[in-house]
């Protein structure tokens, strides 16, 4: 009796981890980054058309979760447009949405006090999303200029620069 519930206990365990393994495999996720050319390339074509424009700003690509890929301090930019362009990209990539369109919702409605709360997330422009189709891959922040807007279109130039390199 004893050798047939072994037995039955370990034919039981052998199916138990054949349905996990397929399951593990069957959950795994594929996700996409920029490689760090492209991501050197994107912050240096958003600091370069800032300074065409005048302002010294910073530029921070992060990856899907938020990570550093590539930081670019432009000439005479602060030392704070790095953590402020760092928050930008992450706020992007965290809330998945570019963060002048988080901005302008948060100011027709007061935004939730979790969000205000959670350090890193910045409600203001100058950080957008970077996607293949509909996959989120990254986000680029740009901070220094005059106006969350004109940061956000140069990040906007950085990302125009290596998008089609992206497929």
């Amino acid at each position: 009796m004893r050798l047939h519930r072994l037995i039955a206990a370990s034919a039981l365990g052998l199916a138990a981890s054949a349905i996990v393994q397929t399951a593990s495999a069957q959950e795994l996720v594929t996700t996409h980054r920029v490689s760090a050319a492209l991501a050197n390339t994107a912050v240096g074509v958003a600091v370069a058309a800032c300074a065409a424009k005048g302002y010294a700003v910073s530029a921070v690509l992060v990856d899907w979760d938020g990570v550093r890929e590539a930081v670019l301090r432009g000439d005479r930019a602060g030392i704070h447009t790095v953590t402020a362009a760092q928050d930008k990209a992450y706020t992007a990539v965290s809330l998945r949405s570019d963060t002048s369109a988080v901005e302008a919702r948060f100011k027709m409605t007061p935004a939730p006090s979790v969000l205000v709360k959670t350090p890193h997330l910045v409600l203001s422009a100058g950080g957008i999303v970077l996607k293949i189709g509909d996959e989120v891959i990254g986000g680029i922040g740009v901070s220094g200029a005059p106006g969350g807007e004109k940061d956000e279109a140069c990040a906007h130039a950085g990302f125009d620069a290596i998008k089609d390199r992206l497929k």
